[in-house]
């Protein structure tokens, strides 16, 4: 079976290569023929039985046959695989198709497929596919799904020739590879009102020039090189000089997500695990926040981001932001505990410049990351953060709470400091701590109220 499409090998040249292919593919059926021939042949030149010889010749000779006729045999197949869709939230499942033509002027034999996935997709599927004729497609699809956030290779396709007798099984494959996202899950949050961002921004709306009425123009005298189309001739009648229109760049509000992946910080493994919650929840914040305009980055306790972020990160509301958060969400696909120990290189990152809102998902903090972490706020027009006890996430429902003195004294030295800090106890609605943040931001006791973070 010969290549045909991207990525298929020929088959082996080399003779002997090819001769110990074709012996390596008998199956079972085929060596019981083999060894039986073998053993009549013996038989029969020992008794001198001359049509046992005969039958141990038949017997030998076939499984041989049809391993010749099967390397020998040339089909030109060519194989494509697509994916739908090729990223996918953990949990949720995704399709694989797989597409086979056959281009030659020959038709085939019964193929059967076979695709390699990862373990953690599931089982390895399987196909038999009848008579293809020449020119003939056959199209076939299976599902995949993790409960795992990563990237997972599929491939290389197989495809397994066989001959009518069973006696012999040669298998060819593709080189090519696809790749699965499994990106983390995301959380729909409420749209409540965004108030305390960076000063300049308002309330997130975005104010420009263009958007105000003529009493609202603040104009300027005129400098060489204005361009003449600016100029406000109400006030240049007023003033006796001539004045244009000043510039007003709409201006975006900012956010910045800051996820500790600190792997001291987090306790405990696996898709119920606390970092799993943080990462998912730095996902859905960053979702949320570039489908409601903001400029938002994504930052680490490394001080690593998203590659090709920009210095105010990406833009939402844009035709790039599908692309900013396809290129986020495979960025939080991968990500992983750090080696780090401390919180200072994120610290370092966000004191350089006024970074608009800070909404943080924290593991465990001593005395010393908590003192970092408040001095973060200096920094930024609006402060939140999900700290969450490692410890209460990894123990039983059944056993008995620890002392949790030392997380409540980090959690009011960060309230103390400006944050809005919530615990994250176990198995938390994301959703319901942004609700109840923007209570507590906005001095909001009353329940079901949805005003205030945005």
């Amino acid at each position: 079976m010969t290549a045909g499409g991207p990525g298929v090998p020929e088959p082996e040249r080399d003779e002997k290569g090819g001769v110990r292919t074709a012996l390596a593919g008998l199956t079972t059926r085929g060596r019981s023929f083999l060894a039986a021939g073998i053993a009549a042949a013996v038989c029969a030149y020992v008794l001198g039985q001359g049509d046992l010889l005969r039958v141990g010749l038949l017997l030998a000779v076939l499984p041989l046959v049809c391993a010749t006729v099967l390397y020998r045999t040339r089909y030109r197949v060519a194989g494509s695989r697509r994916l739908s869709p090729a990223r996918v939230p953990a949990g949720s499942e995704a399709r694989v198709h797989l597409r086979m033509d056959n281009v030659s002027r020959l038709p085939t034999g019964l193929l059967m497929l076979q695709d390699r996935v990862p373990y953690v997709l599931g089982p390895r599927p399987r196909f038999v596919l009848d008579r293809v004729e020449a020119g003939g497609r056959r199209e076939v699809s299976y599902r995949v799904r993790s409960d795992l956030r990563g990237r997972y290779p599929l491939g290389p396709l197989q495809l397994r020739l066989t001959d009518p007798f069973g006696m012999c099984e040669l298998t060819r494959s593709f080189s090519t590879f696809d790749t699965l996202t499994v990106i983390p899950r995301v959380e729909a949050l409420s749209p409540v009102r965004l108030s305390g961002e960076a000063k300049g921004y308002g309330d997130g709306r975005n104010r420009s020039l263009a958007l105000a009425g003529e009493d609202d123009v603040i104009p300027r005298g005129y400098r060489y090189g204005d361009d003449l189309r600016r100029v406000h001739w109400r006030s240049t009648a007023r003033y006796g000089e001539l004045m244009v229109r000043r510039e007003e760049q709409p201006q975006r509000a900012r956010c910045t997500v800051l996820l500790d992946t600190r792997g001291i910080a987090f306790a405990g493994q696996g898709p119920d695990s606390a970092f799993e919650w943080a990462v998912s929840g730095a996902a859905s914040v960053l979702v949320h926040m570039l489908e409601r305009g903001f400029s938002v980055r994504l930052l680490t306790d490394t001080g690593n981001s998203v590659p090709g972020e920009g210095a105010d990160g990406f833009a939402g509301a844009s035709q790039e932001s599908a692309d900013a958060a396809g290129l986020m969400m495979d960025t939080l696909a991968v990500i992983d505990h750090s080696d780090g120990a401390g919180l200072s290189r994120a610290y370092d990152l966000l004191r350089g410049g006024n970074e608009g809102m800070l909404v943080a998902f924290f593991g465990d903090l001593d005395e010393e990351q908590a003192a970092i972490v408040a001095r973060m706020r200096q920094r930024s027009g609006g402060a939140l953060a999900f700290v969450l006890d490692s410890d209460g996430w990894v123990r039983e429902p059944t056993d008995v709470p620890g002392p949790e003195n030392e997380q409540e004294e980090r959690l009011r030295m960060l309230r103390d400091a400006g944050w809005t800090v919530l615990g994250v106890p176990r198995g938390a609605s994301l959703n319901q701590l942004w609700q109840q943040a923007d209570r507590e931001r906005n001095g909001i006791t009353a329940a079901g109220l949805g005003e205030g973070w945005g």
